[in-house]
Order: C-alpha cells, then sequence, then structure tokens
C-alpha cells in the first residue's frame, strides 16, 4: 500500500466497525439480508478447522476473532491493532507489512485475507501470492461479492467521519472467479455480500 492508503486505513480504524454493524453513515444503508448473510459468513469462519493461522490485514479484528487455533493477526496500521488488541486477547498482533511478511518461510498451516485482496492491483496481487505461498500452505479469501449493481473492478471515493476524502481501488468477485484465482479454491461462502474461498 501507498502512503495515502495506509494513512486513510489509520484515519478509517475508529469506524471501520460501522461497516460491519451497519452504525455510522452505513446507518441508512439498505442492505438486504446483510446481517444475516454477516452471521452466515462468521459461522462458517468459526467452523474451520483449527490451526496455526496468519491473518493479513486484519483490521480490528471483527472477523479474526472466529479462527480457531493459534492466530497471528498482521496489520500496518496501529490504530487498527490497538482495537484488535481489545478484541483478540489471545491472539498475537504484529505490526507489518503484507508484501514483506516478517515470519519465516511455512510458518502457517493457513494464511486469512478478508477484505484486503480486493483492494490489491494486479502488481500488489503477485507481490501478495508470493509472500502467501512462502508463508502458507493455504489461503482463505474473503472479499466482496460481485453485484449487478456495482462494477467489477472501480476506484471509490470515500468521505470518513472528520470530513476527509480518500479513494480507494476496489474489485467484487463471482465465487467462480475468486476460486479461479485463489488456484481452483474450495468456495466455502457465496452470497449478495461476501464470498469467500479457500485454496
Amino acid at each position: 500500500m501507498n502512503r495515502a492508503e495506509r494513512s486513510y486505513y489509520h484515519q478509517r480504524a475508529p469506524e471501520y466497525d460501522d461497516w460491519y454493524l451497519g452504525a455510522g453513515q452505513y446507518a441508512e444503508r439498505v442492505r438486504p439480508g446483510w446481517h444475516a448473510e454477516l452471521g452466515s459468513l462468521r459461522a462458517t469462519l468459526a467452523g474451520l478447522p483449527a490451526c496455526r493461522t496468519l491473518d493479513v490485514a486484519c483490521g480490528t479484528g471483527f472477523l479474526t476473532r472466529d479462527l480457531a487455533g493459534e492466530v497471528i493477526a498482521l496489520d500496518q496500521s496501529a490504530a487498527m491493532l490497538r482495537i484488535a488488541r481489545e478484541r483478540l486477547p489471545g491472539a498475537g498482533l504484529v505490526q507489518g507489512d503484507a508484501f514483506s511478511l516478517p515470519f519465516r518461510d511455512a510458518s502457517f498451516a493457513r494464511l486469512v485475507a478478508a477484505h484486503f485482496y480486493g483492494h490489491l492491483e494486479a502488481p500488489a496481487r503477485a507481490r501478495f501470492w508470493a509472500e502467501t505461498r512462502r508463508v502458507a500452505s493455504s489461503l482463505l479469501v474473503v472479499d466482496a461479492a460481485w453485484r449487478e449493481d456495482v462494477q467489477p473492478e472501480e476506484w471509490q471515493p470515500r468521505i470518513l467521519r472528520d470530513g476527509s476524502r480518500h479513494t480507494v481501488y476496489k474489485r467484487y468477485f463471482t465465487p467462480a472467479q475468486l476460486a479461479a484465482e485463489v488456484g481452483g479454491g474450495r468456495i466455502l461462502h457465496s452470497g449478495r455480500w461476501f464470498v469467500a474461498v479457500l485454496g
């Protein structure tokens, strides 16, 4: 991520969970079935076999808390990690770079990337894949499902509560597309709002 993107996520940390909870600026957004589907996604994550897991770009740890086993949560934002620390008392928290992971080869059974992969342009995706394959034997990607009311790929304007304006790259995925990108992965969740693939 570049400096502007890092700044955006650092500033967004106090309001990041509003997106999941339908609070703040998301309170008036019409998202039919959102909360039920989010519950289903979380149950799917909680039902995965326990293993040594690295959650990359964990943010506030909203989904990290559903992962069983020994979990290391990494994010580049100290502000995000401060919130995650309160939510994840049993996890190891690391401030670090997703494209230069501070771990030895084959350190994890699984790497999780939730709502991170869809923000990566092609060159960044290649760097991320290289690091993923180096440190983990499997990858779980959770991201935004493609719908007819959104473009598959776009630059989105984002305005935070403090009035700051940002532009964020965003992709949306069909289950088959994400499974193909993960290398023929197994689709764990396919809904209107979320898709999850284990490869």
